[in-house]
């Protein structure tokens, strides 16, 4: 394994950071927080400060619901066109700005430039499909099956939402949940993680240079989260919830959110189950293993988070695996050769190398990493562990780091019981050469998405979401937009019959 040092802002990283605002966005306008209070954005690869930015309050948030409500009336009634055309000039000007935004989340968030690149490309992918979607969400009419009244159905905007984005993907994540309440005709209140809050500011300056009209996008970024949020959802004027996150912090959301029945949908943890069965193609496998646990450092809800290999190719898969991941460069995002970034905090890179710790405590051995990597920034090594034990915390908990437990299997029933051992149900993935082997773990596997012979499968038009304790709802395709939506039925009297 190779590291590269961190190294100091170049003038290129100092005057976009420049070039991002540092204010509350409320009613079109940036100002600062109420209080005055600012908090530090760090660089995850060197713990260095990046920038200063208003840190809100209770007082902000309140008026950010403020001017989201004024205005909800008014965007409702916004023609589909209008909103979407705001989307697809959003959708060019990111394009157009791409390595812009690819740097401030390598900076910000630690990823390669070339992940946060794939981010851009896949963030704003959320603005062009939702575009398409603003004028193509429809109702229906129809006769009742007496023939005495006619049956009309619409779709309306649910209102003022409350989204709530986490620190992993801070483009992607606002774009998946911006996008479609503009499509559907909703204001909206983005507190942004305060981990990767600047991203989202320059996102939402891109919306205003689209075209947005003021109120309709506030952004209230702040390190009292609760303090900010706990009162919005409490106010009956706020009709939505959309959070991702960790599955504790949203039961608790969800439990706030049942006073006033918020619309709610929730994106949460996960423990994603990777299959590789005896026939499979060890090979594509492999690097289907690469791209499932390497992802952001393996700091996504869809990381990879157990390997169950039948024990026949359990040997050679391992093998070959922690030859690829020993083969990866560490080091600052911004490096050419870097294939691994840091992990966000050290509060994150401690508890992954605590997983690791007592997996090896138990039994397990590390054929490639099992530690943080010294000096500055907060780097974990590439790690594949094999022996793991039935029960250790590695195999339970979301490691949210670049570690691969290999556990084996005898046959395809255990394979699906392994799999299904959790309280999450998020996303798995399976290989295997067989077509009716597939399809069948797709029947059995409790998981929200699936996929086969692929170890990436998030797309603007594909529908994310998870069962169990992994959430509710679905974000993206044509069921994104719905959950921005009510439905309405308007019985008509027949006028034959009048």
């Amino acid at each position: 394994m190779t590291v590269i040092a961190a190294t100091e802002l170049t003038e290129r990283e100092t005057a976009l950071l420049a070039s991002v605002p540092t204010g509350l966005l409320i009613n079109g306008e940036w100002r600062s927080a109420a209080s005055g209070k600012t908090f530090t954005v760090e660089d995850p690869s060197t713990g260095g400060a990046l920038l200063e930015i208003a840190d809100a309050g209770a007082q902000d948030g309140a008026d950010a619901l403020d001017a989201a409500v004024a205005v909800q009336e008014e965007w409702a009634a916004t023609a589909p066109r209008v909103r979407a055309e705001i989307l697809r000039r959003a959708f060019d000007l990111v394009m157009e700005r791409a390595d812009d935004f690819a740097l401030l989340m390598t900076l910000e968030m630690g990823k390669p430039l070339t992940e946060s690149m794939g981010e851009v490309k896949y963030g704003a992918e959320f603005l062009r499909w939702f575009s398409e979607e603003a004028s193509r969400s429809f109702g229906r009419y129809s006769s009742n099956p007496e023939g005495t009244q006619h049956i009309l159905v619409q779709k309306k905007p649910v209102g003022p939402c409350l989204l709530i984005t986490p620190w992993n993907f801070p483009l992607a994540m606002a774009t998946r949940k911006i996008a479609p309440a503009i499509a559907a005709g909703c204001t909206m209140v983005l507190k942004p993680a305060n981990l990767t809050p600047l991203t989202s500011h320059l996102f939402a300056q891109i919306m205003i240079e689209a075209g947005l009209p003021a109120g309709v996008l506030n952004v209230v970024s702040t390190t009292d989260a609760g303090g900010v949020t706990g009162p919005l959802i409490k106010d009956s004027r706020l009709r939505k919830l959309s959070f991702t996150g960790s599955t504790p912090v949203g039961k608790r959301l969800l439990a706030d959110a049942s006073a006033n029945v918020l619309r709610t949908s929730m994106e949460l943890g996960g423990n994603a189950p990777f299959l590789v069965f005896e026939d499979a193609d060890l090979d594509a496998a492999v690097d289907g293993a690469m791209a499932a646990k390497l992802r952001n450092m393996g700091e996504a809800c869809t990381a990879a988070n157990r390997f169950l290999v039948h024990e026949s190719v359990a040997e050679e898969f391992a093998t070959k695996f922690a030859a690829k991941m020993s083969s990866m460069t560490t080091g600052r995002g911004t490096a050419p050769d870097t294939k691994v970034g840091p992990l966000i905090d050290a509060k994150s890179r401690d508890k992954v190398h605590s997983l690791v710790s007592d997996a090896v405590a138990d039994g397990a051995t590390a054929l490639v990493g099992g530690a943080p990597v010294d000096g500055a920034g907060y780097f974990y090594q590439p790690t594949v562990l094999t022996g793991v034990e039935p029960g250790a915390r590695i195999l339970s908990e979301e490691i949210f780091g670049p570690v691969a437990p290999i556990v084996t299997f005898k046959n395809e029933d255990e394979a699906v019981a392994l799999a299904n051992d959790t309280e999450y149900g998020l996303v798995a993935y399976v290989f295997t050469k067989d077509h009716n082997r597939g399809m069948r773990m797709a029947n059995r596997i409790e998981t929200g998405m699936m996929g086969l012979n692929a170890g990436v499968i998030s797309n603007a038009a594909a529908p994310f979401g998870g069962v169990k304790q992994s959430g509710l709802g679905r974000e993206g395709s044509v069921e994104g937009i719905e959950e921005y939506q009510y439905t309405q039925y308007v019985g008509m009297a027949n006028p034959n019959n009048v």
